[in-house]
């Protein structure tokens, strides 16, 4: 059975500030530790122990303070030795200070292109035919995936200054059976209401911006190529799929779109092609009379189908970009098929050390070198980088080495896929330790990480990419309503959690 990762922990009496395996959102198979995660997991437990009972402090409040955190990546260091990319000095496990002082928190202004929560389910994607046949038991927490607690582990539990909504494959069902045009919650009854609509994204950010007083979330809309199909001609319906658009693009207000080309909620019979001219295209265009030139491609991690799943390659990307050089592709999670939890990661002809290559990462950096005037496509490193910071740092140092020398600095776009991961926090501290081996630079001709670097993958490029003026918002932040809410939050004693909410098997004592 699987169960999400925090349940589990609690279970094993388990606490740590960062995930110690790789969890699951349901789009693809939860794994068993590794051997090497294990030794991380008991060290973190060990070190905690010992640390926190030295400075007379409860280990829960020991584990969710910046010691806590950094004790999980001097356990990482300490369990993958030279291959290890983390920053950590001792003493930040046991002066409150040092971290801050190290990596004071408005040095970034960080942007999340890649959140997530739902409305009123534990996670989506259990209308797919592939969960529906696996047999698991799976039980809903809707209220750690819900908007109360989004608001918590986003904004109050981490560093992010503006977010991104973002949407899971669906579609809205536009007319009742009498014909009369349907609103908000009519359009997706039962499950395509809960994870998670356009409707949902973009009410949403309007509650998140009017508690603010100011912009400090974005959303996306869901709708995709083969969202509206006419049955009885097997084609697309463009005139319900234009309908569609315009409505989340002037009703809704949406900032991007969301598209998952190997789902198929409009009963196509397939998925699509960001190249394809007959029944991608007319979107393009319609989406450019609209105004809108903002796609969010999820590419990578294809296990939502096993029949469709071919399409979240990232090969169709290199036409559409050269057709449409006046639109952004932003390719979600650098397009890394397998995460370290499905058992293809261990095939030998995934992953090659001597050049560095991994699928489907190795197509999104060839399409660009052998098109250098590409300058539309930019990789999105959301839970890429976070399972590999925990499962494969050296594959972790080549995910964002290889990012930076083939798109740069300027076109790697942060995101996290929280909260399936839980706070972002974690996944924050990391890419502020996170540095590339000297002897990785040496071998593969990468560039050590800037602080400059850094601050364009955390959030300028995403800031750039969307019209948002960082020095400006920077200004702002402190005095807007979602600071003032998170200072009372923190002055009253909250803490992060430590939870992470996506999925793992149910076996505690693996």
């Amino acid at each position: 059975m699987w169960i999400p990762k925090w349940v589990r922990d609690r279970k094993k009496g388990v606490d740590s500030a960062m995930p110690t395996q790789v969890v699951s959102n349901e789009e693809l198979t939860p794994r068993p530790q590794t051997i090497q995660q294990r030794q991380v997991e008991y060290l973190i437990g060990t070190l905690a122990e010992e640390k926190s009972k030295k400075l007379g402090m409860e280990r829960r409040a020991f584990m969710a303070s910046s010691m806590g955190m950094a004790t999980c990546f001097l356990a990482q260091n300490m369990v993958f030795g030279p291959q290890s990319c983390w920053a950590v000095d001792e003493i930040e496990t046991l002066e409150p200070g040092a971290y801050e002082d190290k990596y004071p928190k408005s040095e970034y202004f960080i942007v999340d292109v890649q959140a997530h929560f739902t409305n009123g389910a534990a996670i989506g994607f259990r209308n797919m035919e592939f969960v529906k046949n696996m047999g698991f038991n799976l039980k809903d927490t809707p209220e750690a995936y819900s908007f109360p607690n989004f608001v918590k582990e986003m904004f109050f539990d981490s560093e992010t200054a503006m977010l991104v909504i973002s949407g899971v494959p669906g579609k809205e069902i536009q007319y009742g059976k009498d014909g009369a045009s349907l609103e908000g919650a009519a359009r997706t009854p039962g499950l395509a209401g809960k994870v998670l609509p356009s409707w949902v994204m973009s009410k949403r950010r309007k509650d998140i911006n009017d508690m603010a007083g100011g912009q400090r979330a974005l959303c996306q809309g869901n709708c995709a190529p083969n969202h509206y199909w006419d049955m009885k001609t097997n084609s697309q319906d463009k005139k319900a799929l234009f309908e569609q658009m315009e409505r989340e693009v002037k009703l809704y207000g949406i900032d991007s779109w969301k598209w998952y080309c190997h789902t198929d909620p409009g009963r196509s019979g397939n998925g699509f092609q960001l190249d394809d001219e007959k029944l991608t295209y007319p979107f393009y265009e319609k989406s450019k009379e609209l105004g809108l030139k903002f796609f969010s491609i999820h590419k990578g991690f294809s296990y939502q189908s096993r029949t469709l799943g071919h399409l979240a390659n990232p090969k169709d990307v290199e036409k559409a970009a050269l057709d449409h050089p006046d639109l952004t592709f932003v390719i979600y999670h650098s397009a890394l098929q397998h995460g370290p939890n499905e058992p293809e990661f261990k095939d030998p002809s995934y992953f090659n050390p001597e050049t560095g290559d991994f699928a489907w990462h190795d197509v999104l950096m060839k399409l660009k070198e052998r098109n250098p005037q590409i300058n539309n496509v930019y990789p999105e490193i959301g839970s890429s980088f976070g399972t590999l910071a925990i499962a494969h740092p050296v594959m972790c140092q080549h995910l964002i080495g290889r990012n930076v020398k083939v798109y740069g600095a300027d076109h790697t776009v942060w995101g996290t896929d929280c909260l399936w991961w839980g706070s972002p926090q974690w996944v924050i501290d990391a890419f502020k330790r996170f540095q590339i081996s000297d002897e990785l630079c040496d071998k593969f001709g990468y560039k050590k990480l800037t602080k400059q670097d850094k601050a364009m993958i955390f959030g300028l490029n995403a800031a750039r990419l969307y019209g948002v003026d960082p020095n400006e918002k920077r200004k702002l932040l402190p005095k807007d309503g979602l600071s003032k809410l998170k200072t009372a939050y923190l002055e009253m004693g909250g803490m992060r959690e430590n939870a992470a909410y996506g999925w793992v098997r149910d076996d505690v004592n693996a």
